[in-house]
């Protein structure tokens, strides 16, 4: 069986309604590891210290997911101390041991947003759509030859009453069952 690994960058899992919801679904299928990510680096996340614990834990999945909430159209402040941290150990510092294995392991972002859809457009409220405001985490995908999968988007995602809420709890994981299927596991080279 291959290993999906979703890591959740949420500044409390626990307060959540959109992202704990979809955390708790997609857990449910098999093969899938979801990560509260604050529960682990509550603080701060060190290159060498917590690196080599990323770095494996990236190598011995199949796929990785980045889940999060949308904060000021940006990502939240762990997710960027964790790439600065996990990435730049992989691909500049240990490149030959670990960033190379890396590559080809496909990537999907998973982010929830509190505006409704109409607002990430040219000219909406918000003023660029979401896929521009995820161009970061695109342009470094593709720098760390992760192939990049079109991401799961929850809208309203504190507005959503329990019914919708569930509902997009289980697109998500028809979302993230199609991506599974489609998306053969990464032949991975040896050190």
């Amino acid at each position: 069986m291959t290993k999906t690994l979703i890591l959740v960058f949420h500044r409390d899992l626990s307060q959540s309604k959109a992202n704990a919801a979809l955390a708790a679904a997609a857990a449910s299928l098999p093969g899938v590891e979801v990560v509260d990510m604050q529960a682990l680096y509550p603080g701060d996340i060190d290159m060498f210290r917590d690196g080599e614990r990323e770095a494996a834990r990236l190598l011995a999945a199949d796929r990785i997911v980045l889940q999060f909430p949308i904060q000021w159209y940006s990502t939240p402040a762990l997710l960027k101390a964790w790439q600065d941290a996990v990435l730049t150990r992989m691909f500049y510092v240990a490149y030959e041991t670990e960033g190379r294995l890396l590559e080809g392991t496909p990537l999907m972002v998973a982010a929830t947003a509190g505006n409704v859809h109409d607002a990430y457009r040219t000219g909406g409220r918000n003023m660029f759509p979401m896929m521009d405001l995820l161009a970061p985490l695109r342009a470094t995908a593709h720098r760390c030859g992760l192939p990049w999968s079109d991401p799961f988007i929850m809208y309203e995602s504190d507005r959503l009453s329990q019914q919708a809420l569930e509902a997009a709890a289980a697109d998500y994981v028809a979302k993230l069952e199609d991506w599974i299927a489609s998306t053969p596991a990464p032949l991975k080279q040896a050190a």
